[in-house]
């Protein structure tokens, strides 16, 4: 058996839920985006790996195009 909410009450409640769903929404939101901000600004250090023309081992890895120049190795 359920018992009736008075009119108040139920539109109140409805209030409620749907400030508590619009700010997760928003705060889902502004997460995406600054981890989207963070993506885009954020420049990686060099990290060792091959250039084109060094002598390299079988199974080592090498840039496709290092952003790194050839001074700065680690």
């Amino acid at each position: 058996m359920t018992v009736a909410l008075p009119a108040d009450r139920r539109r109140a409640r409805r209030a409620t839920i749907g400030l508590v769903v619009v700010g997760l929404l928003l705060l889902f939101g502004a997460a995406n985006i600054h981890l989207v901000y963070v993506a885009v600004t954020s420049q990686p250090d060099c990290v060792a790996h091959l250039r084109p023309g060094d002598a390299g081992g079988q199974g080592a890895y090498q840039a496709a195009k290092s952003a790194c120049s050839p001074g700065a190795r680690p």
